[in-house]
């Protein structure tokens, strides 16, 4: 039997955009959110960012509260259950 990748609107996670929207709110490149997150012990490249912000990634639970440590921003906003980000 074989396994079948679910997405939501053709993407693979629910975050990428505001992973994308935050970063460019930081002033942070893709690269610098990377290395943030690998300084605190998990290693996501640069390629990984791009794939998440397209859409083209999962993004497991366990990676989404270091997304929102680097970005600073509320991991459930992220994941899109709060409606606004201050």
């Amino acid at each position: 039997m074989q396994m079948r990748l679910l997405t939501v609107n053709g993407k693979c996670n629910i975050c990428g955009e505001r992973v994308r929207l935050a970063r460019e709110c930081c002033g942070l490149s893709q690269e610098e959110l990377a290395a943030k997150i690998q300084l605190n012990g998990h290693s996501l490249t640069q390629k990984a960012i791009s794939r998440i912000e397209m859409g083209l990634r999962v993004v497991p639970d366990f990676e989404i509260p270091l997304l929102a440590s680097a970005l600073n921003v509320d991991p459930l906003w992220l994941i899109g259950l709060v409606g606004s980000q201050e």
